[in-house]
């Protein structure tokens, strides 16, 4: 099981006062990656630099974690997390989802008219969601500090450096900055068509 899988399904799982944005959970998921490839020895951080392990051929037993490890940039300067997580981070979201469903972790609805909508996903009793639930109940640090950062709660009272190492803090740092860089894009996107609309109205 990895950080990017327990994330995703602790957001369809966890009942939550709204819903996690997917933009804000793609770049959650991307950071999740880096932790999850640094523990397996795939990379390690300079700074915010992020610098992949030379001749490094472990077996980290997860499709997408393997597509993230092929996709480090490995010339220097090495590509700092930020850059990653915009990169990286692009509709990943939807892939974990798609990857989840392949696997039959997803129950599709029994018929096809479909009261809800047709984006309502009920997961299945699997292992992983047993794992992610674990992992969540727990209060695992730094599960419990991505899922503030997409919103699924509140920020641990915990200071984050005191939980884990710096490498992750700066990972979990620059998650969340770059959460909060997509909601003011949002914010003044939104503000941007308020008034055009209004210019229409004559306003």
């Amino acid at each position: 099981m990895t950080t990017p899988r327990d994330l995703l399904i602790s957001t369809m799982d966890v009942e939550s006062d709204r819903p996690t944005g997917q933009g804000d959970l793609s770049l959650a998921l991307a950071g999740a990656e880096l932790i999850d490839l640094r523990k397996a020895g795939a990379l390690s951080l300079d700074g915010d630099r992020i610098v992949p392990a030379d001749h490094w051929q472990g077996d980290l037993g997860d499709g997408l974690l393997g597509e993230a490890a092929s996709a480090l940039n490995r010339q220097e300067p090495y590509e700092s997390v930020e850059d990653w997580l915009w990169r990286r981070g692009r509709d990943l979201s939807a892939t974990y989802l798609d990857a989840l469903r392949a696997e039959g972790q997803i129950a599709s609805p029994r018929h096809r008219w479909n009261p809800f909508g047709s984006g309502v996903t009920a997961l299945t009793d699997t292992p992983a969601r047993r794992h992610a639930a674990d992992r969540w109940t727990s209060g695992e640090p730094v599960l419990a500090f991505l899922a503030a950062a997409v919103g699924l709660h509140d920020e641990p009272k915990e200071d984050v450096a005191g939980l884990v190492d710096d490498a992750v803090v700066t990972v979990l740092a620059a998650v969340n900055d770059a959460v909060r860089e997509l909601e003011a894009v949002r914010q003044r996107r939104s503000i941007e068509n308020a008034a055009f609309d209004n210019i229409w109205r004559g306003q």
